[in-house]
């Protein structure tokens, strides 16, 4: 099978500014409310699951409605298998009757784009040829862009087997999320290694979180002990922003995605978390948003 091309960017090059969406993970209030803060902090749009309160307990045309009256755009979430980790009694089958279902429910909020936390981690060769065959058959079936995201628990959380997902599906698109893969490969993601150059023509939706090599997060991206991995994340979120092929849909996304669930270190015998989740994801944003991306020399950027 041949590699996936990969056409080194020029450090002069700059990607398009992409739009930037705020993420409701740990988000409790309702939608208006999630509305006013995604202004307040600058945001063009929501990231949501399809089952969060904010849009579930509100009619499609009601969620509609409030978005457009805000002129934000939605970026939906979905999710297989009872939850982000799936149920390892799960089948193949199962995930796909449930994806089949939430695709045809998300044409009525009308997204910008899907993303799917879907797969199977612990699924043989087979098993993945066999779901991921059909699961891209739904996803071309829905009028809306869907991409698949590099999730632990799920199909896409080994770097190292991405290649031949890709060249096995050359249709797969990817929310990329390499904080995962920090964890799973107990290292910093770079665009030296090669599944990070595999997939970068693949990506159309990021999730902008820093990991590190023992985590799939740091406690704030911008303390200075993490400069280095936020330097590697840049570098990757850079090298996707450049890459995007001609077979991208939509418009270059971004969701700032530092959340809670364990991810946000807590302090001892307190479990108070170690930095504000809502100052970190509009930090993040702000950041992105000033030119972060635009540099291949990391001397040029300055911190939110």
């Amino acid at each position: 099978m041949s590699r996936t091309k990969f056409v080194h960017p020029s450090i002069d090059s700059a990607p398009a500014i992409p739009k930037l969406f705020h993420s409701l993970w740990g988000f409790t209030g309702n939608i208006d409310q999630a509305l006013v803060q995604a202004l307040r902090h600058g945001f063009d749009g929501l990231e949501a699951n399809l089952k969060h309160p904010a849009v579930s307990e509100r009619s499609a045309g009601e969620v509609r409605e409030a978005l457009a009256e805000a002129g934000m755009a939605l970026v939906l979430e979905l999710f297989t298998g009872g939850d982000y980790v799936p149920r390892l009694n799960c089948s193949p089958a199962e995930h796909l009757a449930e994806l089949e279902h939430l695709l045809q429910q998300a044409p009525d909020l009308d997204p910008l784009r899907i993303t799917v936390v879907t797969g199977g981690d612990s699924w043989a060769w087979p098993e993945q040829l066999y779901f991921w065959s059909r699961a891209l058959e739904l996803a071309a079936s829905c009028p809306l862009p869907v991409s698949f995201e590099t999730h632990r628990s799920r199909s896409f959380f080994n770097p190292w087997t991405m290649t031949s997902f890709l060249e096995e599906f050359p249709g797969l698109r990817l929310t990329a999320d390499i904080s995962h893969w920090c964890a799973v490969a107990e290292r910093l993601m770079t665009p030296e290694l090669e599944p990070v150059r595999a997939i970068a023509s693949r990506v159309d939706h990021i999730h902008a979180r820093v990991g590190h090599a023992q985590a799939p997060s740091v406690g704030h991206p911008f303390a200075p002990e993490w400069a280095e991995a936020l330097e590697a994340h840049r570098r990757c979120w850079r090298l996707f922003g450049l890459q995007r092929s001609a077979a991208s849909c939509g418009p270059f996304t971004i969701t700032p995605e530092f959340g809670p669930d364990g991810y946000l270190p807590t302090l001892p015998f307190t479990a108070q978390p170690v930095a504000d989740l809502l100052e970190i994801n509009a930090a993040m944003a702000s950041w992105l948003r000033g030119g972060a991306l635009a540099s291949g020399d990391s001397r040029s950027i300055h911190s939110a």
